[in-house]
C-alpha cells in the first residue's frame, strides 16, 4: 500500500489493534497534564491533537490527494556492522531508519524507538510498508543497554522488536506514563515516568523525561491515555537529546530540555509533516527542527523520522532537501545537522564546535515559518 491510501491507513490502525484490554487509568500516576481521563498538551493545541487529519472527510482527502512527490518502492541500504561498544567520551551514532537510532558512548548502547518491522501496523499483512530496510541487521545489533520509547504509535512501538530485544538483552526501557501497561501485556518490563521524571542508568548517567507536543493511541478508546515524551540522557562530555514525536506547540520544549546541561547530540524529527500542504500539530518539519537545534544550543544533530515509512504527503527526500536549505539560510554549517543514509555511522565531535548560527540560541524568538524556505522548486520538490 502506497501513496495517499497508505497514509490514510494510519487512521485505521487502532481499529485493527482491538480486542485487548484498555489502559487502566487508576494505575496512571497523577499529573498536572492528566485531566483524569486523558493526557493533554499544557501549551494548548491548534485544533485537536490526534484528531486533525482524521475522520471520514480527512480519510477521503488523503485517498484523493496526490503525493507531493512519488516515493520509490524501495531504497538501497548498506547495513552497518557497529562496534560492540564505544568507550569513554567517544560517540558514534547510526541511523537505523525512521525514529530508530543507535547511539554508542560511555560503553553504553542506547536505542531509540526500535522498529525493525516491515510495516508500521499491528498486522503483518497490511499497512504502511517501509521503503528503507533497517540500517543494522538485528543479527549485527550489539547488546542494547537502554531503550528510549517515546510513545505508543505503531511506527515507534514495535512490540515484535521490543519483545525480541527484551528476551535477548534485558535492556532498561524508559517510557512515558501508561506505556508500561502496554509492554507488561507482553511480558516486558519498563520504567514509566512523567515529564520531569528521572531514571538512573549508572553513576553520573541518567534519563530525564522532557515535554513534547503530540498525542497517543494504541487501542480503540485509548486516545491520549498514555504519555508521549522526549528524553535527555545526561552524559559526561555533553548530553544526548531525543525529541520523540512532537509538533510545534509553543516551541519551548527544546528550551526546557536545554536546562539539563549542554547538548552534544540532538535527535530531531524532520519528516511526516506535510499533511495537505503544511505542518501539523503532530510533527515538526525541517524548519522547526533547525529552530529547536538552535534553541537547544546543540553541538550536533541528526535528522530522524523521515524517508522510511510514507506517512504523509512530502516526497521521500524533501525533508533532507529542506533541512539543507534551512541550514544554509540560517548560516549553520551543514555538517552540524545531518540527515544521513540508513546504515551510515557518524562519529560525533565534542562540544568545542564553533557556533556559526545566525542567532544566539538564547535569543531566538520563535516565529512560525513556511516549511519551504527560499529554495528553487527543483530542489524543494515543489
Amino acid at each position: 500500500m502506497t501513496g495517499s491510501a497508505g497514509r490514510a491507513w494510519l487512521t485505521l490502525l487502532p481499529l485493527l489493534a482491538g480486542g485487548c484490554a484498555s489502559i487502566d487509568l487508576s494505575k496512571v500516576a497523577r499529573s498536572d497534564h492528566f485531566n483524569g481521563q486523558r493526557f493533554v498538551n499544557p501549551d494548548g493545541v491548534h485544533g485537536k491533537v490526534g484528531e486533525r487529519n482524521q475522520g471520514p472527510l480527512a480519510l477521503l482527502e488523503h485517498l484523493l490527494e496526490p503525493p507531493y512527490r512519488s516515493w520509490p518502492a524501495s531504497v538501497p541500504v548498506t547495513p552497518a556492522v557497529p562496534a560492540r561498544r564505544v568507550e569513554g567520551q567517544a560517540m558514534q551514532v547510526t541511523w537505523v531508519g525512521h525514529a530508530s537510532v543507535l547511539v554508542q558512548t560511555q560503553g553504553l548502547n542506547i536505542l531509540t524507538d526500535p522498529v525493525w518491522a516491515q510495516r508500521a501496523s499491528p498486522v503483518r499483512f497490511a499497512g504502511v510498508k517501509r521503503v528503507r530496510a533497517p540500517g543494522i541487521r538485528l543479527a549485527d545489533l550489539p547488546k542494547i543497554d537502554l531503550i528510549l520509547l517515546s510513545h505508543d504509535h505503531f511506527d515507534h512501538l514495535d512490540i515484535g522488536t521490543l519483545g525480541l530485544l527484551w528476551r535477548r538483552d534485558r535492556p532498561l526501557i524508559v517510557t512515558g506514563l501508561g506505556n508500561d501497561q502496554i509492554l507488561r501485556r507482553y511480558g516486558i518490563r519498563s520504567a514509566a515516568r512523567d515529564w520531569g521524571g528521572r531514571v538512573a542508568v549508572r553513576p553520573g548517567i541518567e534519563v530525564r523525561l522532557d515535554r513534547a507536543h503530540h498525542w497517543s493511541q494504541y487501542r480503540p478508546g485509548d486516545r491520549n491515555k498514555t504519555l508521549w515524551t522526549g528524553f535527555t540522557v545526561t552524559l559526561p562530555g555533553g548530553n544526548l537529546y531525543y525529541a520523540g514525536d512532537t509538533g510545534e506547540g509553543d516551541m519551548r520544549w527544546a528550551i526546557e530540555a536545554r536546562r539539563h546541561g549542554p547538548v552534544r547530540l540532538a535527535l530531531l524529527p524532520i519528516g511526516a509533516y506535510h499533511f495537505g500542504g503544511g505542518a501539523t500539530d503532530n510533527h515538526i518539519g525541517p524548519v522547526q527542527a533547525v529552530t529547536a537545534f538552535q534553541q537547544l544550543g546543540a553541538a550536533w544533530a541528526l535528522g530522524v523520522h523521515w524517508g522510511t515509512f510514507e506517512l504523509t504527503s512530502e516526497g521521500i527526500d524533501q525533508p533532507r532537501e529542506v533541512l539543507r536549505a534551512t541550514l544554509a539560510e540560517r548560516r549553520i554549517a551543514a555538517d552540524r545537522f545531518r540527515a544521513t543514509e540508513a546504515g551510515a555511522t557518524w562519529t560525533i565531535g565534542d562540544m568545542s564546535v564553533t557556533d556559526t548560527t545566525a542567532m544566539a540560541p538564547n535569543r531566538i524568538r520563535y516565529v512560525p515559518a513556511p516549511q519551504q524556505p527560499s529554495v528553487p522548486k527543483a530542489q524543494s520538490g515543489a
